[in-house]
C-alpha cells in the first residue's frame, strides 16, 4: 500500500499537474506543435492546417491563453496566436522522447491509455 500524498506535496505540485492537464488533449497538443513549428498563426490557420473546427480551435486556444501558453496580437480583423512560453517546446520534445523510450507504452495504461479495450 502506497503511503499518502502530503497536504503540501498536493500543493506545491498542483500547478504542474494543472500544466500536464492543459496539455492532456490532442488539440491543444496538435495547437502548439504547429505553433512551435510554423510560428504564429490565425485561427483559420489553424483551422485549415489541424483539420478541425472553427470552435474548437477557438475554445482550446482560450484554454491555452487562460494557463499562459499562448497569447494573441491584433492582426487585421483576426488575431495572431503565438507562444508566450518556449520552454513548452522543450516540454513536448521531452515527452516524445519518453514516449519513443517506453515504446508508447503509456497508450496502454487503463486510465489514461488510448485503448478502448482497458476501460469500463
Amino acid at each position: 500500500m502506497t503511503a499518502p500524498v502530503e497536504e503540501s506535496a498536493r500543493v506545491e505540485l498542483a500547478p504542474a499537474a494543472a500544466l500536464f492537464r492543459s496539455l492532456g488533449d490532442p488539440a491543444r497538443l496538435a495547437i502548439l506543435r504547429r505553433l512551435t513549428a510554423d510560428g504564429p498563426a490565425r485561427v483559420v490557420d489553424l483551422v485549415i492546417t489541424l483539420d478541425l473546427a472553427q470552435s474548437t480551435v477557438s475554445k482550446h486556444l482560450a484554454c491555452l491563453r487562460g494557463c499562459g501558453l499562448v497569447s494573441s496580437t491584433p492582426s487585421g480583423r483576426a488575431s495572431l496566436f503565438f507562444l508566450t512560453q518556449p520552454a513548452v517546446i522543450d516540454v513536448l520534445v521531452a515527452a516524445e522522447a519518453v514516449l519513443a523510450a517506453t515504446g508508447n507504452a503509456v497508450a496502454l495504461c487503463p486510465t489514461y491509455g488510448t485503448s478502448t479495450e482497458h476501460r469500463s
